[in-house]
């Protein structure tokens, strides 16, 4: 007997002590993993919908001086409208999340969690777009203020004076360029986050498609 034959037999009497999984428990593996990955999706995203208004009852953040500055640029009824439909929206995808969370607990066949899968996958894909598009409509909604609003010293009275020194024209290009390059970053940073926390969390549910799809197939 050669070497290779001692190798393949000391092998096999170590995979005789291996613990052997059926189809089923494999497959009840991926399951608890997927469930565990929507309940983070779905804490998640209630975290981001309520940590802003935990952060708006600090004293120095509710000033009121946003406001003041929409009513300013006359934008402010504008960015309440939107404001709502936001809401309404944001908590119809918390919903939605919810709903996921709750089919995907059941265990079922193969073919059914993997549409339960490509569904959530679905669903945090809209949302994310939805999330980023709402920045870049706010930042639209400004420039726009900015760009129709004539008299732009009633944006900081305290500085009222020195700013009707300068040319309108440039005053305005500056604020211009300064709130889209602003809108810009925050957009990127926002998308950015959005990759590690919900990217990450795609991509596990993905590769458990992938392992249940290996088995069915």
């Amino acid at each position: 007997m050669d070497e290779l034959d001692l190798l393949k037999r000391d092998w096999q009497k170590k995979e005789a002590h291996l613990p052997q999984l059926s189809y089923a428990d494999i497959q009840e593996m991926i399951w608890k993993r997927s469930s565990s990955i929507v309940r983070w999706i779905l804490v998640i995203s209630i975290l981001e919908f309520t940590l802003p208004h935990v952060i708006y009852l600090l004293p120095s953040v509710r000033s009121g001086e946003g406001f003041k500055i929409y009513e300013a640029l006359g934008i402010s009824k504008i960015l309440f409208v939107v404001s709502i439909a936001y809401y309404l929206v944001a908590l119809y995808f918390i919903f939605q999340f919810y709903r996921r969370f709750k089919e995907i607990s059941v265990l079922e066949n193969s073919r059914t969690l993997m549409r339960k899968i490509i569904r959530t996958r679905r669903t945090v894909k809209h949302y994310v777009i939805f999330a980023l598009s709402t920045i870049v409509l706010f930042v639209i909604i400004t420039l726009f203020g900015i760009y129709t609003t004539s008299d732009l010293s009633t944006l900081f009275p305290e500085m009222a004076v020195s700013i009707k020194k300068l040319d309108a024209e440039e005053l305005k290009m500056t604020l211009l360029v300064t709130i889209a390059l602003f809108g810009a970053i925050l957009t990127v940073l926002v998308g950015g986050i959005y990759f590690l926390l919900y990217g990450l969390l795609m991509r596990k549910l993905k590769r458990n498609y992938h392992e249940l799809k290996r088995l069915e197939f």
